[in-house]
């Protein structure tokens, strides 16, 4: 069992910053696919990105290309979502989710993953 619990989240103006973390408990991770995926009022929930937990290789979403990251600490067990030069369109709740040994095709597919938290709510004002 992996239990995630989302932080960083806020209200912020447009073209700031804002980095999330995603904290794992319950066992190290090692082998996980770590994805990161919102929604907004009234959409379906979208990827945004994930990391491979034992490469470090990482995806985002080509409309955040350039601005969003996805990163990796290993001592605190916490993937990391760094987004710059925000937009309002991006406004939604964020979650994390993690699934053991997937290909990196499915880590796109929210539905696909084992273990997610509660989310966290990000605003960008105009």
């Amino acid at each position: 069992q992996v239990q995630l619990v989302e932080s960083g989240g806020g209200v912020v103006q447009a073209g700031g910053s804002l980095r999330l973390s995603c904290a794992a408990s319950g066992r190290t991770l090692s082998n996980d696919s770590m994805g990161w995926f919102r929604q907004a009022p009234g959409k379906e929930r979208e990827f945004v990105g994930y990391i491979i937990w034992s490469s470090r290789s990482t995806d985002v979403e080509d409309s955040v290309k350039g601005r969003f990251t996805v990163c990796r600490d290993i001592a605190k067990n916490t993937v990391y979502l760094q987004m710059n030069s925000l937009k309002p369109e991006v406004t939604a709740v964020y979650s994390c989710r993690a699934r053991w040994l997937i290909s990196r095709a499915t880590a796109k597919r929210w539905n696909e993953y084992a273990y997610w938290g509660q989310g966290t709510q990000v605003t960008v004002s105009s």
